[in-house]
């Protein structure tokens, strides 16, 4: 990694400005969060806002993680703009369409590419840090230290990431047991030509194998309260969260505890009645984490969230009132710092846990909080048929991109930037240390270029692109010099 620098005063202020300053995170105010503001017509959050929080909650975490140090008479024990750097670059992977488009891209990169390690958004954004961005000093990447680069790996593996280590270790969030007695990786933050770089950065700082940095941590909790609480605030302005289903959906559980606890898995499954929803978040927290979840403490989450949320916000509608806008700035800011002031370190006594944990109170309503968010938004069948259609609009530009490559008569007219991410990829797989036929050297690289360059475009631009691929008259001039 090339790190000749010509102000080394401090380095990660350097750090931060190369990450604000980059295109890449501009693009973010153009990319969804969960869905896009012309569909609600509310001005719900994009990536870049939601970035800007992640970034404000995570630099007031790590300071008081170092104010309650000192007080024990011990010194910092993390680096305020090292989290902060890392919170700023934590989404910069992410695709046009959220997490929709992530999952889109994955698939086609596997299934129609042929690309082993498929596509990820945490593994994307380690990409451009280390590869895909551009600063004029350095020959590749923006040049970070390493403490900032092992900040932004939430998941510090490769799909690559050995058996018998993480049978050693325990897996660790982003890796699960499979039924044959392997381990399935679906979360990673390096893709295999990514990997050696992001080695290096780990060997340069404080981290156990497979866990995070303590300024990765932070970001990572951060990035956890900052979405809990602030999908309440789009969805409730938007007036998609409906009080009546959500607060059947909390009755039916609280006024029939024990019995939902003396169902059968299988029944509990099957079961379609209000509070069966909440009844299978609280086994699937008890089953994924033993080490912290606690049945009272679920039962004190679900008992604040339905009483400040369902029953104090919820009922009234939001009306666009100044009286509205104060009542639910007053939740915001509750919620938010009550979850801040929990922060705290642990041991690493489980795979599950990072370094900088939340409470158990407050981890349980966190969870709560991000149920009310995927079961009443995110399985609305208007937002499915909607990101069905952006679906297909990723997997139309990603197969047009590859036959425009195979044309051997208008090749040379596919975009300059394409063929220079394909080439930069070519030369990251030709320098592996495995034994690869030029030819898979060709078709990984041409693989990972196509899905780097759909990655990085905005919602607008991949629109754009897909509509001018189908031979729109009216699209011939809006991509312009975006290609």
């Amino acid at each position: 990694m090339f790190v000749d620098r010509d102000d080394e005063h401090d380095p990660w202020s350097i750090d931060l400005e190369r990450i604000q300053f980059s295109p890449y995170f501009s693009r973010l105010s153009a990319v969804t969060q969960v869905v896009s503001p012309s569909i609600s017509g509310a001005p719900v959050h994009n990536r870049l806002t939601h970035t800007l929080k992640v970034s404000a909650i995570a630099r007031v975490v790590a300071l008081q993680l170092n104010t309650r140090s000192r007080r024990a008479g011990e010194g910092d024990v993390c680096n305020a703009t090292v989290v902060e750097a890392a919170a700023y670059a934590h989404d910069l992977g992410h695709p046009p369409f959220g997490h929709l488009g992530e999952s889109t891209l994955n698939r086609l990169a596997r299934d129609e590419l042929g690309l082993p390690d498929g596509f990820e958004g945490n593994a994307q954004t380690y990409r451009i840090l280390t590869a895909l961005d551009v600063i004029e000093t350095a020959p590749r990447g923006l040049n970070l230290t390493a403490a900032v680069r092992a900040a932004s790996a939430k998941y510090p593996w490769a799909p690559s990431v050995s058996h018998d280590e993480v049978e050693r270790i325990g897996p660790p969030r982003g890796i699960r047991p499979s039924p044959d007695g392997t381990y399935r990786v679906h979360k990673y933050s390096a893709y295999d030509i990514d990997l050696a770089d992001l080695d290096e950065a780990r060997r340069g700082v404080d981290a156990d194998p497979l866990r995070q940095s303590i300024e990765g941590a932070v970001m990572d909790l951060a990035d956890d309260i900052a979405y809990s609480v602030h999908d309440v605030d789009d969805f409730y302005r938007a007036g998609i969260l409906d009080h009546a289903p959500i607060a059947a959906e909390f009755r039916g559980w609280l006024d029939d505890v024990l019995e939902w606890r003396s169902r059968d898995d299988a029944e509990v499954r099957a079961e379609l009645a209000p509070g069966a929803g909440l009844e299978r978040l609280r086994r699937k927290m008890r089953r994924d984490d033993p080490w912290i979840a606690d049945d009272e403490a679920f039962l004190a989450a679900v008992s604040d969230v339905d009483a400040e949320m369902v029953t104090d916000l919820l009922a009234r509608p939001f009306d666009g009132s100044l009286t509205a806008e104060r009542r639910l700035a007053a939740f915001t800011d509750r919620w938010i710092r009550r979850f801040q002031e929990s922060a705290r370190l642990r041991p690493l006594d489980t795979p599950r846990a990072g370094p900088v944990v939340l409470s158990a109170s407050a981890w349980h309503h966190v969870e709560v909080l991000k149920f009310v968010h995927k079961r009443f938004v995110l399985s609305r069948p208007d937002l499915a048929i909607q990101q069905r259609g952006m679906s297909r609009i990723l997997a139309r530009s990603v197969r047009a991109l590859g036959e425009w490559l195979d044309d051997d008569l208008d090749r040379a007219r596919t975009p300059r930037r394409l063929r220079e991410l394909i080439a930069l990829a070519h030369e990251q797989y030709a320098a592996l240390p495995a034994d690869r036929r030029p030819a898979d050297v060709e078709r990984l690289a041409r693989a990972r270029g196509i899905v780097d360059y759909v990655a990085s475009l905005t919602d607008a631009q991949a629109f754009a692109l897909s509509e001018a691929i189908s031979g729109r008259a009216d699209r011939l001039w809006a991509l312009g010099q975006r290609l």
